[in-house]
């Protein structure tokens, strides 16, 4: 059997394990998948722990996706630039690091939208923390011309930038010029907390944004945020969160069992309810 598993804390909330385990049974695979709880101070010691269980991989999410980054033997090209590791391979003893979040918001935009050139005009990312990192890394390799960084913190923002694959595609704007910014945008991004369930309101006016252009939350607790309820009102194409959660899987899931898995409608609609 091939034993798999996704470490964090807290993690009782994670719908990896429902994921991994709908495209085990949908391939006929002898494997498993889990969610473990591992505390930061016992990070170490909980990844030695799954090495010696003779555990193919896991993923990782928070609050260990920098961290563990310091215990894999390689990590690959996109995490180094990045600076997290979401999934993990053991291979002889050896933790091989990967980052798959880029692609998981790639393909989720190309399967909602695709018809979206990404190369089409300027795209606005709010916030500046891992996911964002991982949506302008995924942006700027697939040809977006400028990206305007708006983050409540600037220094973090200029972080983010100065470390990103083109530093001189992204602009940092001031946290109260995001609705001004939006004129002339192809594209709006939320990679904030903001507008997920227990956080607070998202505040932004949409009335710059071109009617044409897309807008994503990768929020997907609630799945329609109010960005998304207001954005569809005013006749923009929207897209929600969730599929980039089932799209980041999917390579990991291929790094393990050596299958490429697809995002059904039926698995969509699973990990929604």
């Amino acid at each position: 059997m091939i034993k798999t598993c996704v470490i964090g804390h807290p993690i009782l909330h994670s719908k990896s394990p429902l994921i991994h385990n709908y495209w085990i049974k949908e391939h006929g695979l002898d494997g498993s998948y889990k969610a473990v709880d591992v505390a930061c101070e016992n990070l170490e010691s909980g990844i030695r722990d799954l090495v010696e269980k003779n555990y193919r991989g896991f993923n990782v999410t928070i609050p260990h996706k920098e961290s563990v980054m310091n215990l894999c033997d390689d990590v690959d090209e996109t995490a180094q630039q990045i600076g997290a590791v979401n999934t993990v391979v053991i291979e002889g003893g050896r933790l091989k690091g990967s980052n798959t979040d880029a692609f998981g918001f790639i393909e989720n935009i190309r399967s909602h939208a695709p018809e979206f050139s990404f190369a089409a005009g300027s795209v606005v990312v709010l916030g500046s923390g891992g996911a964002a990192k991982a949506v302008v890394h995924g942006l700027l390799e697939h040809g977006a011309p400028e990206i305007f960084l708006v983050n409540r913190t600037k220094e973090k923002a200029l972080i983010l930038a100065e470390s990103c694959l083109a530093p001189d595609k992204v602009s940092i704007i001031d946290w109260d010029e995001r609705s001004k910014i939006l004129e002339g945008a192809a594209m709006l991004v939320n990679t904030t907390s903001l507008g997920m369930d227990g956080q607070a309101a998202l505040s932004i006016d949409l009335a710059l944004l071109p009617r044409d252009a897309l807008v994503t939350d990768i929020v997907y607790a609630p799945l329609h945020t109010e960005l998304l309820k207001v954005a569809k009102n005013n006749g923009h194409k929207i897209i929600t969160g969730i599929g980039m959660l089932l799209h980041q899987a999917r390579p990991a899931f291929n790094a393990w069992y050596g299958v490429m898995p697809e995002v059904s409608a039926e698995l969509e609609k699973m990990v929604q309810s």
